[in-house]
């Protein structure tokens, strides 16, 4: 269902791209949506989650149902009032939060910043109603009802493609109709979730229970892993910040690319991390630290066996990919070139990202949220310093290489952590599997280059031409991969988790 979403996802940047290409009107509201989605990651996705589900986790294996709709009901009452106060004054001061999130385009660009904050104030709503979806996401996810969350953003990206398509000629300037699409597709991802809720007998009464010791618990690890869960989306936040003062097209570069480097992140990254959170806090509940680390090491694993290949393969092909998926439309050639550097300098730090979100689940399970969060902040300061060294010389290339750079000193922190705690414990054979895997990339990586024609020649292809050598690319690279990592002793029974 992930991997649904996030093709769909790149389906509707393709159908964005198409339209609007890198234009002063696509980046004003990649920075409109940008807002509420990074809030949405930092305290829906992030923090919340990593916070609600070992509490929601306990309570289930140690209290009986009532319990349970009890806190559901809390949560959401508290949750909800604390969103709908927050959606209100976010409304009522878009500007100052255009100029806060995007201060070049109110000292450079005056009618860019004011379309941003015109689309702040539609788009911004999303924020309470994504975060109560996540909310009811969390309730499934630990009751291990995984598709009905995972499915749900292809309703986002469904919307956003209709709205693209059929609303944007009804609106001056059309791209307004993006806006509406984020507003209509956070009703209608919320309300689709409500009925399997029903099914398990927890759909929310919300009240208000600030003092309610459950909710009291959850704030308690939610403030500090606010910071320490979203540290990427962080810097990736930055990276908008100050590519805000760069050229017309460096906001959008960035997006293109980011949203390449997310598609594996999306559907493995994430994925695992959601798949192993409730497993995880239920084996800490039970006191089996066994499980616990080998459940640790499958993930890493995992991470290591998707994500270096997809990261070579983005790295590798850069251009191809964004002309296939994006050049058509308003995306010139230029704005392919200056997206794929930054493409390949997202593209090396996506093991690190992947880590990020397994490892810090090593500890959220343990509600132990503090460590991450002086984790992460070492690894913010990181990246700002990076980001202020780079900028200069490699322009947004170097905010994304400063954001891959950081990504790796808060992932080898978080595995240290674990390591010296005693809590994760080396499964016996990883450094044969690394060698593994690394002969298997490497002989993925020379099919590919032996295979690719030059990115001039893509330019000049047919859409059909474009797909047909992507595919064949594509189909290649894995079955090299997929062959020698067969011929060098790994099989379908090592990938399972016991």
């Amino acid at each position: 269902m992930t991997m649904l979403s996030r093709v769909l996802g790149l389906t509707r940047d393709v159908v964005v791209a198409n339209y609007f290409g890198a234009s002063g009107s696509a980046d004003a509201f990649f920075v409109a949506f940008k807002i509420p989605n990074f809030l949405r990651r930092l305290f829906a996705e992030g923090a919340f989650s990593q916070a609600f589900v070992p509490v929601l986790s306990e309570y289930r294996t140690q209290r009986d149902l009532q319990a349970v709709q009890q806190l559901v009901n809390y949560v959401a009452g508290t949750l909800g009032s604390v969103l709908i106060a927050i959606t209100v004054l976010a409304v009522v001061a878009a500007p100052m939060l255009t100029a806060m999130f995007a201060p070049g385009f109110y000292l450079g660009d005056e009618g860019k910043f004011e379309l941003a904050a015109e689309m702040l104030r539609i788009t911004f709503p999303y924020l309470l109603l994504i975060s109560l979806t996540a909310f009811a996401g969390a309730v499934l996810n630990s009751y291990e009802r995984f598709a009905v969350p995972a499915f749900t953003p292809v309703l986002l990206n469904v919307s956003l493609i209709g709205s693209a398509i059929f609303l944007s000629p009804l609106f001056d300037p059309p791209v307004l109709a993006l806006a509406w699409g984020v507003m209509i597709a956070g009703v209608v991802q919320l309300i689709f979730q409500l009925p399997f809720l029903a099914r398990l007998h927890l759909l929310p009464k919300p009240t208000w229970g600030w003092r309610d010791p459950g909710v009291q618990r959850i704030m308690k690890l939610m403030i500090p892993a606010l910071f320490g869960v979203s540290v990427t989306q962080i810097n990736l936040l930055l990276d908008t910040v100050l590519a805000s003062f760069l050229q017309t097209g460096s906001v959008s570069w960035l997006y293109y690319s980011d949203r390449l480097a997310e598609l594996p992140l999306g559907v493995f990254g994430i994925a695992i991390a959601t798949v192993i959170l409730p497993s995880l806090s239920r084996k800490h509940a039970e006191k089996s630290s066994e499980h616990f680390s080998s459940t640790l090491n499958w993930a890493m694993q995992m991470v290591l066996l998707i994500g270096v290949p997809a990261a070579v393969a983005l790295f590798v092909l850069a251009e191809p990919m964004l002309i296939t998926l994006f050049h058509y439309g308003a995306l010139t050639d230029r704005d392919v070139a200056m997206a794929a550097m930054s493409l390949r300098a997202y593209a090396c730090g996506l093991v690190a990202f992947m880590l990020i979100k397994v490892l810090a689940t090593g500890y959220f399970s343990r509600q132990d949220t503090k460590t991450p969060v002086k984790i992460g902040i070492q690894a913010a300061v990181a990246n700002m310093v990076f980001n202020l060294l780079l900028i200069g010389p490699f322009a947004h290339v170097g905010l994304a290489a400063a954001t891959a750079m950081s990504a790796f000193l808060n992932a080898g922190l978080l595995l240290y952590g674990l390591r010296k705690s005693g809590v994760l414990i080396w499964a016996q054979g990883w450094l044969v599997q690394i060698f593994r895997m690394l002969v298997a990339n490497i002989a993925m990586a020379v099919c590919i280059v032996f295979l690719m024609e030059q990115a001039e020649l893509w330019l000049e292809m047919s859409v059909w031409q474009r797909i047909t050598e992507m595919a064949i690319l594509v189909v290649a690279g894995v079955s090299v991969y997929g062959a020698v990592l067969v011929l060098a002793g790994i099989r379908p029974r090592h990938l399972k988790h016991a």
